[in-house]
């Protein structure tokens, strides 16, 4: 029917009529082929990758059984049966050849080895416990055997070389390192220190200036104060009117100003005469001229 009303309506020839049915073929054929293209290739990219994750599962079964076959191989010889060979023995001399004799690994022999080389001391036999290497059953059968001597009871263990020094009292001023060092609570580097301190003032002229060094507290102070004594006659004291400023630079109760202060107003008005022409001078505090004034001579 659809072939006479196509002829009675159009005019379509027969010849017409059948090249336009090949044509609506083609065109259907054309557009449906891309859904048929990617419906195929999505079933074998599915088969590909099955194949692809099958081959991976029996590669990894593979893997796993060889590794339960390793596995299994090491534990069996570890734990294989080995002769033992039980003998009186120090375990703080004795080699890992030696505790391998006893039924030990190498492994667990190293352990205790490595143990005594970087300084782990067997005291008494029942330290052996603290191994973890030795079970509670071996410790059983090696107890029997072990023989530490009692000299190894005191090996490597710190000896005391200190020397309780006397009671002295030491003249701060004119003492040198070595009769510092004499005081109860002054080693080699406080000694140092205390020499060091006293060259930048001048001497001592109070033990409260001990104070001023650094490291001394007040407990310092209470253990050293009635071992040293005050000797005026050490006191370095330099005479203000001639003074210059190198001569003062180091001096560690002015500051850089109030000596260059001192110097320029020396210089303007004329020498000093007495303590108080230095309260002229503005820049210098009471106290500052209290502390330097054993130091000064007119």
């Amino acid at each position: 029917m659809m072939k006479n009303w196509l002829i009675n309506n159009f005019g379509f020839s027969k010849r017409e009529y059948n090249g336009l049915l090949y044509l609506v073929i083609i065109i259907i054929v054309v557009t449906f082929i891309p859904y048929i293209y990617q419906y195929y290739l999505s079933r074998n990219s599915s088969g590909t990758n099955d194949k692809l994750a099958l081959e991976k599962l029996v590669l990894v079964d593979r893997h796993n059984k060889k590794r339960f076959s390793d596995t299994r191989s090491e534990i069996e010889s570890s734990t294989a049966k080995r002769p033992v060979h039980y003998f009186e023995f120090n375990p703080n001399t004795i080699t890992e050849k030696e505790w391998q004799q006893f039924g030990l690994s190498y492994k667990q022999a190293m352990s205790i080895v490595n143990y005594v080389r970087k300084g782990g001391k067997f005291y008494k036999p029942e330290d052996l416990k603290k191994m973890y290497t030795i079970s509670p059953e071996k410790y059983e059968a090696l107890l029997p055997y072990v023989s530490i001597p009692k000299m190894d009871q005191f090996d490597n263990k710190p000896t005391s070389t200190y020397t309780k020094k006397e009671a002295v009292v030491v003249a701060i001023n004119t003492a040198d390192t070595l009769e510092l060092d004499k005081i109860k609570g002054v080693g080699p580097a406080f000694a140092r220190r205390i020499v060091k301190y006293r060259e930048r003032l001048g001497g001592f002229y109070s033990k409260e200036q001990l104070f001023e060094v650094f490291g001394v507290d007040t407990p310092k102070y209470n253990e050293i104060k009635d071992q040293i004594k005050i000797d005026a006659e050490g006191i370095v004291k330099f005479n203000i009117n001639t003074v210059e400023f190198d001569d003062l630079k180091r001096h560690p109760y002015l500051t850089f100003k109030q000596m260059n202060a001192i110097i320029q107003y020396r210089k303007q008005h004329g020498p000093y005469k007495n303590m108080a022409d230095l309260s002229k001078v503005l820049i210098l505090k009471p106290e500052t001229i209290q502390k330097i004034a054993p130091y000064l001579n007119f």
